[in-house]
């Protein structure tokens, strides 16, 4: 097992840069061209109107993505927490860590599964939460993610009982 920093953290998963630009890039690429389109060619009014919102939409979640990325993951004795505050799951309430290829996790990641449901949450391309299942991942590092999800294993099983 290893030993915590200063602060108290064991692991820490943090957004790829490259994947992050790229998720970001793409996002804000596809809100552009549902902006541009209808404007140069446009469409019957309704699809003027939808495909202008889908693109605003879309350049508010590549926003969204971009400030969630700016934050990490972190594994500490008694939570899994990101630096923005957001308490993910706390340690007793994990029942298994599912890293499995057929999983249901992010890209990169690994799923949580919790004793019990906790209220939705998410941060777009580093983690989210629905009902009993947080999942960890997208644009993240698969190494961090497979040290962290090893880390929380091992925590598991060394419980008692």
């Amino acid at each position: 097992m290893f030993t915590a920093d200063e602060n108290g953290v064991y692991a820490r998963v943090a957004a790829s840069p490259g994947r992050r630009i790229f998720g970001y890039a793409i996002l804000f690429g596809l809100g552009a061209i549902l902006i541009y389109l209808p404007l140069v060619r446009p469409p019957a009014l309704f699809w003027v109107v939808a495909m202008i919102g889908f693109g605003i939409l879309s350049i508010l979640m590549a926003e969204r993505l971009r400030r969630a990325t700016q934050h990490e993951i972190e594994l500490t004795e008694t939570e899994i927490r990101d630096t923005n505050g957001h308490v993910l799951a706390r340690m007793e309430d994990i029942q298994l860590v599912d890293r499995g290829a057929f999983a249901f996790k992010p890209s990169n990641g690994f799923t949580l599964v919790l004793n019990g449901g906790q209220p939705r949450a998410w941060a777009p391309g580093l983690w989210w939460r629905l009902g009993r299942r947080v999942g960890v991942g997208g644009v993240t590092s698969a190494g961090q993610a497979k040290f962290m999800a090893e880390q929380i294993a091992f925590r598991i099983n060394e419980r008692p009982g």
